[in-house]
């Protein structure tokens, strides 16, 4: 398969364009909730290992199938480029996940949506922009001041970690449009990953022997790296060129409201009024930062 290309199998590589086009929303909420589910299924493995170990796993799962996967060719002088890459995705990982680990899964998602909208404050000067920051800050008051008791051990921390996941997340999107424009997103995210992986093992070294050990605890670990990393990866890729960018907007958008749907089902985290507007404030900030009728295509990693 050639370099570069995306991925398509299945019944998604026989649709046509216009279906694709028509089930893109209903398949980028799908990869919503299969995320979030990973993350649900990844706080219930915080019992036996650390928050750092269980997101190492992760992304160790990610970088192994995908490298089988894509199989991409080593360039050693453009290896700077993965690298970032990866290690802005393995950071961002550990950082939410110890997030979640002190704060719900809806709440800590919202915060690290603060990404995006940091990345537009420094690459984009409009007034949708200043307007979706403006958004953005408001959210992030409700949740941090009204919505948790930051008194409560480990809150503070937990927004702490969400925010600084988010600016990862931002540096992340940054470095991967560069990948992506040189149309090796795919290759170069797989040798990212497995660079990360390699990079951060001495976090998983003190506690994810009891999950490689347990039968139960590894199928658990495997699935958290399918359902967070993998799949959904592999579906926006698939799919993502069909969308325009208002429509990828709003379900990006929807995105902290899919996670905290996910956290009340999975995880009975049910948020207060405070949480609730955050959140939705946050989401319209997101609509505010990304949407852009004339640019007919989001550029992915």
């Amino acid at each position: 398969m050639d370099r570069g290309r995306r991925f398509e199998t299945g019944s998604i590589r026989n649709m046509s364009g216009d279906a694709m086009r028509n089930a893109a929303p209903a398949i980028l909420l799908a990869t919503g909730i299969i995320q979030y589910v990973g993350a649900s299924i990844a706080v219930t493995l915080f019992a036996v290992a650390s928050a750092s170990a269980v997101a190492w796993g992760r992304v160790a799962v990610g970088a192994i199938v995908m490298m089988a996967w894509r199989r991409p060719r080593i360039e050693w002088r453009k290896l700077w480029r993965p690298a970032v890459l990866g290690l802005a995705l393995v950071t961002m990982n550990i950082l939410f996940y110890q997030a979640i680990d002190r704060i719900p899964l809806g709440t800590a998602v919202a915060l690290e949506f603060i990404g995006p909208v940091l990345l537009a404050a420094v690459t984009g000067r409009n007034w949708r922009i200043w307007t979706g920051i403006v958004f953005a800050a408001t959210g992030v008051f409700m949740i941090s001041w009204i919505g948790v008791d930051m008194n409560e051990p480990g809150v503070a921390a937990g927004v702490g970690f969400a925010v600084a996941a988010g600016a990862a997340w931002a540096l992340y999107m940054w470095m991967g449009s560069k990948v992506a424009t040189a149309g090796v997103g795919p290759d170069s995210l797989a040798i990212g990953m497995a660079i990360g992986a390699v990079v951060y093992i001495p976090l998983a070294i003190p506690s994810f022997g009891v999950i490689l050990t347990d039968p139960k605890l590894l199928a658990l670990m495997v699935a958290v790296g399918l359902f967070s990393s993998v799949v959904p990866y592999f579906l926006e890729v698939t799919i993502l060129t069909k969308v325009p960018a208002s429509t990828f907007a709003l379900l990006n958008s929807l995105y902290p409201a899919t996670s905290l749907v996910v956290g009340m089902v999975m995880l009975r985290q049910f948020p207060n009024l405070g949480e609730i507007g955050g959140l939705v404030l946050i989401s319209i900030a997101v609509i505010f930062v990304t949407w852009n009728p004339g640019r007919q295509r989001i550029p992915r990693a």
